[in-house]
């Protein structure tokens, strides 16, 4: 039987690579943290560290360990949060999975706005997971809903899923940029130019995605920069380091610094789509999904 105790310490001094560092932010001592790591390994059967003088580093092993080491106090976290909520009698409150675009989307924000007003005082545990780690925790039940960029596959025998939003991409230009001055621009105009890729850790695979549907509509980008998320890309938009491919939802009014165009002959979309298990054991479950299928909208206009 797993010690999720020693997996919380394993996953402390792999993250820093280092016994000391380690052992300071568990508030423990080094030589207590050393052997329960080596407790560790020793029942597993399995060499997690190679040891060096000034530090250590993970065996391939104990990479593949450590990703599903992750994954199980997600879900230990999880169960223990219904658990308590259970407790409490709050009919279990909700545990809802997301990704970034269902918040700033407005999507979950205007359905958590109308369940306080329905069900105040209520509990909802909220988790930023890809897609994978939703459609495992609506299997495994430790959330009663997901907000993915994907649905599940539409034979999967336990999971149902909704479409919410169609979020357009639209063209995001420097104000100084030359572009700037026109309003209509085709896909010459942007071959090798400098961009800005977005590339999420819920869409490992974006860069890729953006590269081939820029190739499609006839331009190759100069990708000089890569962003971890949407707003990032937007204000290294507005200091002039390129242009970007941006929903329409993150264009609120006018972004200072920036001017943005549609592009009708590239109709890329950001899609968001609720998911849920196909048996809803708990009445709260099935009102807060209705609640976010009524939400269901598109972008106001830039």
């Amino acid at each position: 039987m797993l010690d999720l105790r020693q997996l919380r310490y394993f996953i402390a001094v792999a993250e820093t690579e280092h016994v000391g560092r380690a052992a300071e932010q568990l508030h423990i001592s080094q030589s207590p943290l050393s052997r329960q790591i080596a407790q560790l390994e020793k029942s597993l059967g399995l060499t997690l560290f190679e040891r060096m003088q000034q530090r250590i580093r993970l065996t391939a092993d104990g990479r593949v360990f450590l990703t599903e080491a992750r994954a199980l106090l997600r879900h230990a976290d999880r169960l223990e949060n219904l658990g308590r909520r259970l407790g409490r009698g709050e009919e279990g409150g909700l545990c809802i999975g997301y990704v970034p675009d269902a918040m700033h989307t407005g999507v979950l924000p205007s359905a958590l706005r109308t369940l306080q007003q329905e069900r105040p005082g209520i509990h909802v545990a909220l988790y930023s997971l890809t897609a994978d780690e939703q459609f495992v925790g609506l299997r495994q039940r430790s959330l009663d809903i997901a907000l993915v960029q994907q649905p599940p596959a539409a034979d999967d025998p336990d999971l149902m899923a909704a479409p919410l939003l169609e979020d357009p991409l639209l063209l995001a230009i420097p104000a100084h940029h030359t572009l700037a001055s026109r309003q209509d621009i085709t896909a010459p105009d942007l071959d090798g130019l400098p961009w800005i890729a977005v590339n999420t850790s819920h869409q490992p695979a974006a860069r890729d995605t953006f590269i081939a549907a820029c190739t499609a509509a006839g331009f190759t980008p100069d990708i000089r920069l890569d962003a971890p998320e949407p707003l990032t890309a937007l204000g290294l938009v507005a200091s002039g380091l390129g242009l970007a491919l941006i929903q329409k939802s993150m264009i609120h009014g006018t972004t200072e610094g920036v001017e943005v165009r549609e592009l009708p002959w590239h109709r890329e979309s950001v899609h968001l789509w609720a998911a849920w298990h196909h048996t809803d054991l708990r009445p709260v479950v099935a009102s807060f999904r209705e609640t976010v299928l009524s939400h269901r909208s598109s972008p106001q206009a830039p």
